[in-house]
């Protein structure tokens, strides 16, 4: 009868998550927000389904276990050492200053206690991995700049929770002072950490070689690799969170994380649901009221506060105001890390006697900045545009890091948008045809590489209208885009049309009605690489007949291409809408 209880409740749950999830999804919110608005929705304040708690609390654990393994998989420490000093520097400087403050609010305008006004500055402190890596790679930004730097901040701050997480599991309940056996607990879980890096480092790669054979086995092993390893921190008393966290970071440097974590997104996901909807059931309603202006506080601390913390670091470090502000936006809201150390608390006591209280004030104070920073990062371009001038203040005067790479003001024939895979083809044939081109892309690592070869390039986005009135796109003769994105190139085409009716505009679509829709705008010519395959094999039968031998002539040329392809990092892209802007 118990499971068959359970079975009706769980399929209920499910069933209203759906439901929420197609709502927030139709509005373009994170469908975690979804999952938390569920847990408040079935909890004992309202709908009152959860009877078997503690069934969906134990899934819910194994749910919070893999969201973790799947941050792990995308921590690859190499990004640490490519950002390096900027990330360590601006990442502690965030959590530093952002705890500082996030304590003084609670301990000064709140009252709450030190304990209480801790655990508050810890939960603001930290930033959402999972939901900023989603967004940026919705908009292909993951490769830019500032899409690096933010993954960089998230990295570090990551390890730093790890850390947290394990100083809060050796404190005592009672005093919450260190207990005598903390040394004892930090070195043990010391010695777990470094032995797990090691067998990641010297064994799991043969382990994954010999599992990725078949596809189910590589699912198999990596879902009993992220439990073995989480199991066996449990077993020495420390935290199935870090053992997690960790198994995914040691498998963030095989050449299958992509694939391992595409298999396992759909089972963290169904998990996840169970843990948000733990957290929303958890929550109070009875004292919430007179916590709304602590909300409203602490919110704006996280949506505003947060980016003026982070501008000023990038700033210091020579950043331009754009970069700084866009990372910044991306670190706008409070991270699932907030909501497991916040469970963590009240599950040794830590927060009584306001545990609820608490846990619904940081639960709501989440959504809003979920929900705002979503927006926020989606239409950041727009929001940097309302606020430029005033951001002058955080920018240091002189040379910027990220600014221009090409020498002096000089005026080119043809400005081409993105050195991607089309872009490639298309220097090499402007080059024949001797026609002064510069090249704008956001991606720092293309900059260095086109300023090694001796192109002249510039670090920018298209969507920046500070960098279209800079390049003046009134004496140019051709503007070429190869940037998919409707609202990029309907931007750049009105920017040319305004200052240069006679220069040829030529982009590119994924989409017919995009398409349309530029050719309705003024654009003379849209490439569509998707049925671009399809007319130039039509073209090579018609030229090369059926003759194996020149096909065989074709194909060298072909292999020498795809050859100098992958020196430079071009991959095809693997899904049907390429997302990457450049």
């Amino acid at each position: 009868m118990v499971i068959e209880n359970f079975f009706l409740e769980l399929s209920a749950v499910v069933a209203i998550a759906l439901i929420i999830s197609l709502i927030l999804k139709f509005l373009k919110q994170p469908i975690i927000i979804g999952y938390i608005l569920t847990g408040i929705l079935v909890s004992p304040y309202f709908l009152n389904l959860i009877g078997a708690e503690s069934n969906i609390s134990t899934l819910s654990t194994l749910g919070i276990a893999l969201l973790l393994f799947m941050v792990g998989l995308n921590l690859n420490p190499k990004v640490i050492k490519n950002i390096g000093k900027v990330a360590l520097i601006g990442g502690l400087g965030q959590i530093i200053l952002t705890f500082a403050a996030g304590f003084a609010i609670s301990k000064l305008l709140f009252n709450f206690s030190s304990v209480i006004s801790a655990y508050v500055a810890i939960a603001v402190a930290f930033s959402s991995t999972v939901i900023v890596m989603k967004l940026f790679s919705d908009k292909g930004e993951l490769e830019s700049l500032h899409g690096k730097l933010a993954v960089g901040f998230l990295i570090v701050q990551d390890l730093i929770a790890i850390l947290v997480v394990l100083i809060i599991s050796s404190l005592s309940v009672q005093a919450l002072s260190l207990s005598t056996n903390t040394l004892e607990y930090l070195l043990k879980g010391a010695a777990l950490i470094i032995g797990t890096f090691v067998v990641g480092i010297f064994v799991l790669p043969h382990l994954t070689k010999f599992a990725a054979k078949s596809q189910e086995l590589l699912l198999l092993f990596s879902l009993g690799w992220c439990l073995a390893i989480a199991s066996t921190f449990y077993y020495f008393s420390s935290s199935i969170e870090i053992g997690a966290l960790l198994a995914g970071i040691t498998l963030s440097l095989s050449p299958y994380r992509y694939e391992i974590s595409s298999r396992m997104r759909p089972l963290r996901d169904f998990f996840l649901l169970l843990f948000f909807v733990i957290l929303g059931s958890q929550m109070t309603f009875v004292n919430l009221a007179k916590y709304i202006p602590q909300i409203a506080i602490i919110s704006l601390l996280v949506l505003v506060g947060k980016p003026l913390i982070m501008m000023i670091f990038m700033g210091i470090m020579n950043y331009t105001k754009r970069t700084g502000f866009l990372v910044g936006l991306s670190l706008a809201q409070i991270s699932e890390f907030s909501f497991v150390i916040l469970l963590l608390g009240i599950k040794l006591g830590h927060l009584e006697p306001l545990s609820n209280e608490i846990l619904s004030l940081i639960t709501v104070a989440g959504l809003i900045t979920i929900a705002g920073s979503t927006y926020a990062i989606n239409y950041s371009n727009k929001l940097y545009s309302i606020f430029s001038k005033p951001l002058t203040i955080f920018e240091r005067k002189g040379k910027q890091i990220d600014e221009t790479f090409h020498s002096g003001k000089e005026q080119y024939e043809i400005i081409l948008f993105g050195y991607n895979r089309i872009g490639y083809d298309l220097l090499k044939a402007l080059k024949q045809i001797n026609k002064k081109t510069l090249i704008v892309d956001y991606n720092p690592n293309t900059i260095e590489y086109l300023e090694k070869k001796g192109v002249d390039c510039q670090y920018g986005d298209a969507g920046d209208l500070e960098l279209l009135d800079e390049l003046n796109f009134s004496k140019v003769k051709m503007i070429i885009s190869t940037i998919p994105e409707l609202e990029t190139n309907l931007l750049l085409l009105k920017q040319l049309r305004r200052l240069n009716k006679e220069a040829v505009f030529i982009g590119v679509s994924h989409q017919l009605d995009d398409a349309v829709k530029l050719y309705g705008e003024g654009a003379n010519y849209i490439i569509m690489p998707h049925f671009l395959g399809g007319y130039h094999t039509a073209q090579l039968i018609k030229t090369l007949g059926l003759s194996q031998e020149k096909f065989n002539k074709e194909k060298i040329e072909h292999l020498k291409r795809i050859r100098e392809r992958k020196a430079i990092g071009h991959e095809h892209p693997k899904h049907e809408r390429e997302h990457n802007k450049s």
